[in-house]
């Protein structure tokens, strides 16, 4: 994919996102939400930053089982079940990102849940990405 980040200096500077992301290529690979599910289908992890990894791994490897790479995401939606808790993590699980997902970020939002559909899960993960 070619995907060229636009940061307009009208907006507020991005931090831990892109505003928009112009992804050219041949493939558009839509990716299912997941949570922190090991291979048994149980929640791993007590705490959001736990879960935000094991959730991100595995929208990781359901793209790289297509085979993308996390620079061919344009956009990922995390659903998170306390935003405060997310806000409170923000800086943790942008360390956690850059590790596993590399230092760009696609256009992303956060949004608030009441629960997801495992009750002990505290973050989900989505989005699509573009391959050439």
């Amino acid at each position: 994919m070619s995907a060229e980040r636009v940061n307009p200096p009208e907006l507020s500077p991005p931090t831990g996102f892109s505003h928009a992301v112009v992804a050219t290529g041949s493939r558009v690979v839509f990716l299912a939400g997941q949570t922190a599910l090991d291979t048994d289908g149980k929640v791993v992890g007590d705490t959001l930053p736990e879960q935000f990894e094991r959730a991100l791994t595995n929208l990781l490897t359901a793209l790289e089982a297509t085979g993308g790479t996390p620079a061919d995401l344009a956009r990922v939606t995390v659903y998170a079940t306390d935003v405060s808790d997310y806000r409170t993590h923000a800086a943790e699980l942008g360390l956690i990102w850059r590790r596993l997902a590399g230092p760009d970020y696609p256009a992303m939002a956060v949004i608030g849940v009441v629960r997801l559909w495992d009750d002990q899960a505290l973050v989900e993960l989505d989005g699509f990405a573009v391959l050439q």
